[in-house]
Order: structure tokens, then sequence, then C-alpha cells
């Protein structure tokens, strides 16, 4: 029932997203933003005009990169920040599910028609995925729920919804780390390295592959302690340890494969290339020309970031296009964008705080071991503070971290929000611990229980508690108010403002 109460919430506000985009985009005018905007080199079709009409709010600023590389391939120096793998869905729905309307729909229009209906597909598969780790990590149902009853109204709804990887992306990432969890490593390295394929942070899901065979090992080698005598537990000690290597050095290998090969193609797309610029449309090689756009010419020098001892593509176009470093973006100008990345900021910040303050032994044992705990890491304690929280928790802080003093501040939003369950975790959390509307006791107002009675006089919780707390916004707890503020005001704004090419997140 909970996973059915989880694809039928995902789903409604897939649909809710897709008409208010729509009816954000006919109301407001679009801002004439500096942004990659490809003239169009296709004649457009009869039912072009209707679908650019509704579905046109999902293809703006990055997202036409992605859209341009679907229909064009990568034929722009700066094309290549944006990775593969949502580019070849996108072509590969348009050109086989959405096939028979070519005679109707340019190939733009089936992109635009695959963006919709492929994200939506994969946002219900990502909810799945998620309440089916969080199960796993927080042994709590509840919470588990709630967590991903959360996440259908993330505040990077946006982002999942138009043409942009964060959906792909936690699909694949919350996928593996659930097989991971249950002892699947093979299956799980390939889930995450097609997520590399997605996104490039997903190379920092080879933490998780060090980490969890790791304590498995360790637990392991525990019950040896006890089971095994002489030689025998020699030989049980020297395979766990043997084990953890192989599946670090095999499954580092296999996640870090899809990144190190696309850093190869663009090496050989400029750095050897074998395309000259008569191959090129004019209308796109003009547009080269007056933005300053780099297109690979046979005939032309190849960059200078090609002589580097290590010349990856990736790391020049963040450098030179996007200006990305540690602390740049702090300026007094861009104070704004940090206001627009707090929340997201403090909800990592809490996460990390309780955490430990819940369990600062554990921490300093890296979450390796429970002191004093005889039973092992097999059955924790059910709840955000179990030992299996651990890792989930210094992941997120490394995004936060990394986020803030590295990217630009303002898509950390996005950035956790696909990549990592803890600000649903933790908010879920906090709703269960402080909002008394949640609680399976009375509250001290009668007229706003959530809880009803049953045929048998037995009492339960609504299946979702987010659309039963609505209705009683204004006596919820503050805590209540405060994260469902900023999870729907984000849900809404986003879609007002990126939709019309407005600066958002």
């Amino acid at each position: 029932m909970d996973v059915r109460a989880v694809v039928e919430f995902a789903a409604v506000t897939r649909g809710l997203s897709l008409l208010l985009q729509a009816v954000f985009n006919a109301v407001i005018p679009d801002h004439d933003a500096d942004a990659f905007r490809p003239p169009r080199t296709e004649e457009p079709l009869c039912w072009d005009p209707a679908v650019e009409w509704l579905l046109g709010g999902l293809s703006h600023w990055d997202a036409e990169h992605f859209l341009f590389i679907a229909e064009r391939g990568y034929l722009y120096e700066h094309n290549f920040a944006f990775f593969p793998l949502l580019p070849v869905v996108l072509r590969g729905l348009a050109e086989t599910l959405l096939w028979p309307l070519s005679s109707w729909l340019s190939v733009r229009g089936r992109l635009l028609l695959a963006v919709a209906l492929g994200n939506s597909a994969l946002f219900l598969l990502s909810a799945v995925a998620l309440y089916a780790l969080s199960r796993a990590v927080l042994q709590d149902r509840r919470l588990a729920l709630l967590s991903s009853l959360l996440y259908c109204v993330t505040p990077a709804n946006v982002f999942m919804t138009a043409g942009y990887s964060e959906s792909l992306f936690a699909a694949l990432t919350f996928g593996g780390l659930f097989l991971l969890e249950k002892g699947f490593t093979f299956r799980a390295c390939l889930a995450l390295s097609i997520a590399t394929a997605a996104r490039s942070n997903g190379l920092v899901n080879i933490g998780f592959l060090l980490y969890l065979p790791s304590l498995r090992a360790i637990c392991q080698i525990r019950v040896y302690r006890t089971t095994t005598r002489g030689y025998s537990k020699v030989f049980h000690y020297v395979w766990a340890v043997v084990g953890v290597l192989l599946t670090a050095l095999l499954g580092t290998a296999i996640i870090a494969l899809p990144f190190c090969a696309f850093q190869y193609y663009g090496y050989r797309t400029f750095c050897t290339p074998s395309v000259s610029l008569e191959r090129i449309p004019p209308a796109l090689l003009s547009l080269a020309e007056v933005k300053g756009y780099r297109v690979p010419d046979e005939n032309g020098p190849p960059p200078l970031w090609c002589m580097r001892p290590l010349p990856l593509l990736y790391s020049h176009i963040q450098d030179v296009y996007w200006d990305v470093g540690f602390l740049r973006y702090f300026e007094l100008k861009q104070m704004p964008n940090f206001v627009l990345a707090l929340p997201m900021a403090a909800l990592g910040i809490m996460a990390a705080y309780a955490y430990f303050q819940a369990n600062p032994e554990m921490c300093l044992r890296l979450g390796l071991w429970e002191t004093g705990a005889s039973k092992g890491l097999d059955k924790p304690t059910p709840g955000f503070f179990n030992s299996r929280v651990f890792v989930y928790v210094v992941h997120s802080t490394v995004l936060l971290v990394f986020g803030t003093l590295c990217m630009h501040v303002q898509v950390l939003t996005r950035f956790m929000a696909s990549s990592s369950p803890v600000p649903f975790w933790i908010s879920a959390h906090l709703l269960l611990l402080n909002e008394p509307l949640l609680h399976r006791r009375k509250t001290s107002n009668p007229n706003v229980q959530l809880q009803t009675h049953s045929r048998n006089g037995c009492r339960h919780t609504p299946l979702n508690p987010i659309i039963a707390l609505l209705p009683h916004f204004k006596t919820c707890s503050p805590t209540t108010q405060s994260i469902l503020g900023y999870f729907l005001c984000y849900w809404v704004l986003g879609l007002a403002l990126h939709c019309n090419s407005l600066p958002w997140t």
C-alpha cells in the first residue's frame, strides 16, 4: 500500500507540474535571458506549434543544451558540460515510441514530448527507488513513506520535470544504492555507472562502493572471530580483505568508466578533429561566430587545454565558460543566490549536526561499529539516527561543502535533492518529531485530528499525511509550516520562474 501511495502521489504531482508550467508559460511573458538559444534548422510541422505552446516551458536554460545535443550531437565545445545519457534517452524515445508522430511533429517537437513523458516516468521510478532505499536503511516504514512523499513535492521540482537529467540521475542513484544495500554489488555498480553517464557527480557514489562492502567485511570478520579457529580464521580474514579490495578496484573502474570515456570522446572531437567547417550547417556556424563558441575544425589549431598533462575538457568548460572554482562565487552580488540555496543548506547542516549529536562516538569510529554493541550492525535501531545512515550523512555533507565552496551556489537545491536522500530523511524526521497531528496520540485540539476511525474501531493515519496536513496548515507546528512551506513554495515558484527564462536555482 505504501508503494502505491508513493506512485499515485508522484503521478499527481507530475501531472500538476506539467499543467502549471503550461499555464505559467502562457500567462507570464518569457524573459529575454542571455542563455543558449540555437537557431531552428528544421521546418516545423503541423503539430509543432501546439507542442511548443504546451511544453515549451520545459526547454529553457540548460534544457536547451540537452535538446540540442539530442537533435544535433555535440557540436559546440561547451555542450560537453552536459553528459550524454539524457540526450540518448530522449532521442531514443523520439525515434522509437514517438516515431509514429513524425508526420506531424518534427524532431524538436518529439523531443519536447519525450521530455514530458520520459522525465515523468523516471520521476516515478526515482520515488519508488527512494522508498525502497529508505525502508532498507531507516528500518522505519512511516519515516520511509513520509520521506518519499516529501520527495514528490521536492523543492527541485522544475528540474525533475523540465529537460534536465535530475530525474534520470536520481532514479539510477537511489536504485543503485538500494541494490548496494541489499548486497547486489555488481548490479549496483552497473546502475551507478550508468548514473555517471548522466551527471559528473555520479563519481562521488564511489564512496558508497568503498564503504558499504568494507562494512560487511568487518561484520564477517567479527563473526569469524567467534566461529572459526586456527588457520581457517586467518584464511577467512584474508579472503574478506581481498574481497573488499577487488570490489573497490573493479567497482571504481566500472563507475568511473562513463566519465573517462566521455572525456576521451571530447578530446578526440577537439584535439584530433575530423570535421571541417563546411559540414556544419551555416546557421549553427554563424551562431558560433557571433557567440564565440568553439567548434571542431580539422583545419584549425587545437585548443590550449589539449596541451595540458591531463586534458580534461569538463574541467576546462567549468573553468572558462561557467567560471566554476574554489570560492569564485563568494561575491556580494551573488548574495541573493546564497539566500535561495540557504534552505537546502540548512537541511544538510541540521542533518549532520543532529546525527553527530546523537552518535558522537560512532561518528568518530566512522560508523564501522557501535560502541559496546554485541549484536553487530545487522539490526540497527530504526529511524534517522541508526548506524546505516552514517555514510549517507557524510555523502550529503560532502555535496553540501563542495557545492557551497566550488559551484554556483544556487544549484545546491537540485544538486542535493537529486543526489542524496538525506534532505528528505531529515525533513520527515523533523515532521514526525515535532508535528502533533502526525502522532498516534491525540492532540490538544480534537477538531484537527488527522487520525480516523476504521470500522473495527481502531485508529489509523491517512495513507498520505502530506495531503492530510495541508487543510490544517495554520494549526501545524512551526517546524511543519517551515518545511512544507519551503517545499511547496519552491515547487511552484520554480515552475513559474524557470519556465519563463527567469533566474532560479
